[in-house]
C-alpha cells in the first residue's frame, strides 16, 4: 500500500471531502494541517509544483492534485490500483 499525504486547512470543505473519501475506503493517511504548521506551505508549493490551494494530495511520490482530482480517480477506477502501488 502506498503512503498517502494530504495538505489541508481546517475550514476547507474540499479537504474534509477528500479525507472523507479516504476514510470511507479505509485508507490511512498523513495530514499536514497548514494552519498548525504554516512552515510546511513552502514544502507543499514545491512538491505540488506551485499549486497553492488545499487540499494537495500525494500518493507515494505522485502528486494527485486536489479533491476533484481524487474523486476523478475514484470514478474512473484508477484510485485503488494507484493506492496498491
Amino acid at each position: 500500500m502506498q503512503t498517502v499525504e494530504i495538505y489541508t486547512s481546517p475550514l476547507c470543505g474540499f479537504c474534509h471531502a477528500a479525507k472523507r473519501l479516504l476514510n470511507q475506503k479505509g485508507i490511512s493517511f498523513s495530514e499536514i494541517d497548514l494552519a498548525q504548521h504554516p512552515d510546511k506551505r513552502a514544502e507543499m508549493l514545491s512538491r505540488a509544483r506551485g499549486s497553492h490551494t488545499v487540499p494537495q494530495i500525494f500518493i507515494g511520490d505522485t502528486h494527485v492534485g486536489g479533491c476533484d482530482d481524487l474523486y476523478g480517480l475514484e470514478r474512473s477506477g484508477k484510485l485503488d490500483p494507484m493506492l496498491a502501488g
